[in-house]
């Protein structure tokens, strides 16, 4: 089983559903770590609260966790072109899912998407939410 991307929710009206994020592929291109020339050191990103003046964990970050869903459009409607890549959803426990099911349900039988909006790596995308079989996946749009 691929490791979980992160833990939120996904949340539409009064409705929040616990979720897993799963990388639907891998990506297998090469990482070069940056160096000093130098001295052929490590070079590093720091985390630095300037209120403090003092370096943070990647812990003490505070990030958002949800996945927001903004509007519901037909399948056709979205352009292949603007789909990048893919992540599968999976309810978190017994409780999240029942609500899962609903939506999953919901987008299956209407043939709509939902575009969503949601925080990643630092910044906010939108994506887009499509039934791939019996799960949800998520894809952010370029």
């Amino acid at each position: 089983m691929p490791a979980s991307v992160f833990n939120g929710v996904i949340s539409f009206g009064l409705v929040s559903v616990s979720i897993t994020v799963l990388r639907a592929s891998e990506d297998h291109s090469v990482r070069f770590r940056r160096i000093h020339t130098a001295d052929r050191g490590l070079v590093r990103n720091r985390y630095w609260c300037e209120v403090e003046d003092r370096e943070v964990t990647f812990g003490e970050i505070g990030r958002a966790r949800a996945i927001e869903l903004i509007a519901f459009i037909p399948a056709a409607a979205v352009d292949p072109l603007r789909i990048g890549p893919g992540y599968y959803l999976q309810p978190q426990g017994v409780v999240a899912a029942r609500p899962y099911l609903v939506l999953r349900h919901a987008l299956e039988r209407a043939s709509r998407v939902a575009v969503a909006r949601f925080a990643w790596q630092g910044r906010e995308r939108l994506g887009l939410l499509r039934v791939r079989g019996d799960v949800i996946a998520l894809y952010g749009l370029l």
